[in-house]
């Protein structure tokens, strides 16, 4: 006998990790982040098993987000070029979290350390590029970015001196151009 029949009363999911879920929507966003990521990561792990790669996967909170990344060799398929291929496996994740806990997920995906290093060329980018507004007065447009590229670049302009920073275009060709500061900004 089921523990339904036993006590009419009493809701019996198909699935444990949709109490998680739930009680995750009703308390604080600390623990909806920490669901977001279970489900992420069981998503993944089916993926991965799909096509018979290998990766262990990492759960973290990170500003706000969850933070999940697959850790392992053999794995550039997987991020593509210019990180295409792991764009679309974030939205692709984010799409499968969204639809357990009917929640927008604003996931962060990383694979073998791609966006970490990114972060770091970027970074350097920006840098360089506020460097020469300063040295000749200019605007810099870099190359068109995904919007993960353009917030380290807008990040690590914002922490200097004498530049702003903008985004124009549209789609994939969106930008970010690197402005002297206008005077009080």
């Amino acid at each position: 006998m089921t523990q339904a029949e036993l006590d009419p009363g009493v809701e019996v999911l198909d699935d444990p990790r949709e109490a998680t879920v739930e009680a995750a929507t009703e308390g604080d966003e600390g623990d909806l982040l920490v669901a977001e990521g279970d489900i992420a990561a069981d998503y993944l792990e089916r993926l991965l098993d799909v096509i018979d790669y290998d990766g262990d996967i990492d759960l973290d909170v990170e500003n706000g987000r969850a933070v999940v990344a697959i850790v392992g060799n053999n794995l550039k398929s997987l991020v593509g070029a210019r990180g295409e291929t792991l764009d679309a496996l974030q939205e692709l994740t984010r799409l499968a979290v969204a639809q357990k806990t009917g929640v927008r997920s604003r996931l962060m995906l990383d694979i073998s350390g791609y966006r970490k290093a990114r972060r770091g060329e970027l970074t350097k980018l920006a840098r360089a590029s506020a460097a020469r507004v300063v040295a000749d007065g200019a605007p810099v447009r870099l190359e068109p970015m995904n919007p993960f590229e353009r917030k380290v670049v807008h990040d690590a302009v914002a922490a200097i001196d004498g530049v702003r920073s903008e985004s124009e275009g549209e789609g994939p060709a969106r930008r970010v151009v690197v402005w002297p500061a206008v005077d009080g900004s």
